[in-house]
């Protein structure tokens, strides 16, 4: 992964790397939630902000040929033994209008400081009726804004409506706390999808207990 423009992740990649293949729980569900909404199909599936290819084995069990783009040298690194990767930004994808027929975007929107815009580059390269996935952290219970700390009683504080890069987390040894993190409140979030000419198909939540830390929708161009 990598903030648009700047590729964060450099420094960090060779911790995430151990960090996201130590996901557990947490990463399956990850992975089940993304395969749920993606479906069966074939062709490339364009993985944007692949990070280290953590996601690369989703697309691929479900017949796809996953393709990653990041910024981040570093993250590459790792991901180049997963999938076919470019190094790329977000907002300005390097493949051609209405190329593919399907992308994801996994665990990244917070890393991006203008979401909105890769909305709009999905809908540049999919191909009429190609599918679009994101999954992210859930925008109204995980956040800056969020303490988990007594799950399952989870406090949300005013910061929700805060949208700056933020390090503050209850978790001090996590990504927020080395990488920082974006804020995309829910609204903010389906407003873009739908002004990028995105038709929203279905739309998800996941989690543990009762309050989800998982979000994730389907979108078709």
């Amino acid at each position: 992964m990598a903030t648009a423009g700047r590729p964060a992740y450099d420094a960090h990649a060779d911790w995430y790397e151990g960090f996201i293949s130590g996901g557990g729980d947490y990463l399956r569900r990850v992975h089940a939630t993304v395969a749920d909404l993606l479906g069966t199909g074939e062709g490339p599936c364009l993985d944007i902000c692949c990070g280290t290819g953590a996601h690369a084995s989703v697309p691929a069990g479900l017949g796809w040929r996953p393709v990653g783009v990041d910024l981040s040298g570093g993250q590459l690194r790792h991901a180049s033994g997963r999938l076919p990767v470019a190094r790329g930004d977000a907002v300005a994808l390097p493949v051609g209008d209405a190329s593919l027929p399907a992308a994801m975007c996994v665990l990244a929107s917070t890393d991006l400081p203008d979401y909105p815009a890769v909305l709009r580059e999905v809908a540049r390269v999919l191909r009429p009726g190609g599918r679009f996935v994101h999954v992210g952290v859930h925008p109204c219970f995980v956040g800056a804004f969020a303490d988990w700390s007594q799950y399952p009683r989870v406090v949300v504080d005013e910061r929700y409506a805060e949208r700056a890069l933020s390090f503050d987390s209850w978790n001090t040894r996590g990504v927020r706390a080395r990488i920082g993190a974006w804020h995309v409140p829910l609204a903010d979030l389906l407003t873009a999808t739908v002004a990028a000419d995105l038709r929203l198909v279905r739309v998800v939540e996941a989690g543990p207990g009762g309050v989800p830390d998982l979000f994730g929708f389907l979108a078709v161009r």
